[in-house]
């Protein structure tokens, strides 16, 4: 096969459409990708650089997810604690309330309400979990939120325990007590009836006294007896019940020429709120785990405000690292697209330039003609 030889004029045009078209390709492949490095070809530097940044935002953006889980678990935590506050609040309502009266009944009634809010504070702080995670429950329920992706930097959250109200808080339920009961039949309470003679109910170290008279009967001592503070007596007709909040009782008269068999109460238990002093003393307890839930409140307000802080600094920092890349690998249309246009002018300019070269060297045919 022989060579093709060609004019010096004509080889310089031709290489001149080669390298347009070269450079054609290449602009059209930046507007097709919108890149101007595609590969590490285009530029090692660049392309090299963008990769790392590009790795490290997608380090980044897997991290946010824990970290918006990481939010959730603390609002769970402080929508639970928040409404712990409210149900200790209600209980040292009903300490206040028992402090308000002097029916040792109606203490006790506040105590077992007392008993029941405690109760549901347990409930609460167990139902306040949130994907596995409960930050109220204790061992085993610490949260780690990692804020980088070298791991160097993370939060540990501690978890409390509020699923027993007598660990943390400090809260044990209180005694409810029992009452003193006895029966009697209404034949007994009137067999020592005699004119001038007592009858005496001795509860602890208080005693009270009911007198006899000739013609009292057994509805006049049960009214008697029922009258007295903290005690209620009632009948079926035929037997009397007598039962006592304040303490395990003795029921005799003083009088033994026509005696009243003595009468025993028992199964007395005394009450967490039977008395003042120990009203009181569950009060101060009840202040103090005010304190503690407030203060733990507090905390995991200021975690979750870092965890916040943190995930918003994440998402600008993956911006920052997107944009860094993408100075370094986006093309610009618009200069790509006047670059298309001038080549595409080029292009034509050394057709012609092609074109007339070529007929330079056709002059030469002329000669034979």
């Amino acid at each position: 096969m022989t060579d093709i030889t060609l004019s010096q004029s004509v080889r310089q045009n031709l290489l001149s459409l080669q390298r347009t078209a070269d450079m054609m390709g290449r602009t059209q492949n930046r507007l097709a990708t919108g890149l101007k490095v595609n590969s590490a070809l285009d530029n090692p530097n660049s392309f090299f650089t963008a990769q790392g940044l590009n790795s490290r935002a997608n380090d980044l953006g897997s991290l946010l997810d824990s970290m918006g889980q990481g939010v959730q678990t603390l609002k769970a935590a402080d929508n639970g604690i928040t409404n712990i506050v409210n149900l200790v609040e209600a209980a040292k309502a009903k300490a206040n309330q028992a402090n308000q009266t002097n029916k040792i009944a109606d203490r006790r009634v506040f105590a077992s309400e007392y008993n029941s809010l405690l109760q549901q504070i347990e409930d609460l702080a167990k139902d306040s979990g949130y994907n596995g995670k409960n930050l109220l429950a204790g061992a085993g329920n610490d949260l780690q939120v990692t804020f980088n992706e070298d791991s160097t930097s993370k939060l540990i959250i501690q978890a409390v325990d509020l699923t027993d109200t007598s660990g943390f808080l400090g809260l044990d339920d209180v005694t409810v007590g029992s009452s003193s009961t006895a029966t009697v039949t209404e034949a007994n309470l009137i067999a020592g009836r005699e004119a001038g003679d007592q009858l005496t109910l001795t509860i602890g170290t208080d005693t009270y006294t009911i007198d006899y008279g000739a013609t009292t009967t057994a509805t006049d001592i049960i009214n008697a007896l029922d009258a007295i503070p903290d005690v209620s007596a009632s009948t079926d007709g035929t037997t009397v019940t007598i039962t006592t909040a304040a303490g395990n009782f003795t029921l005799d008269d003083t009088d033994t020429t026509s005696d009243m068999a003595t009468v025993t109460g028992n199964g007395y238990v005394q009450g967490s709120f039977d008395t003042e002093t120990s009203v009181n003393a569950v009060l101060n307890s009840i202040t103090e785990a005010l304190n503690l839930l407030r203060d733990q409140a507090s905390t995991f307000g200021t975690n979750m405000t870092v965890v916040e802080n943190r995930t918003n600094f994440t998402k600008q920092m993956i911006s920052t690292l997107a944009t860094g890349a993408d100075k370094l690998t986006l093309a610009d249309t618009n200069e790509e697209g006047a670059n298309l246009l001038a080549l595409q002018t080029r292009q034509q300019l050394s057709s012609t330039a092609l074109s007339m070269a070529s007929q330079a060297d056709q002059n030469v045919l002329r000669l034979f003609q």
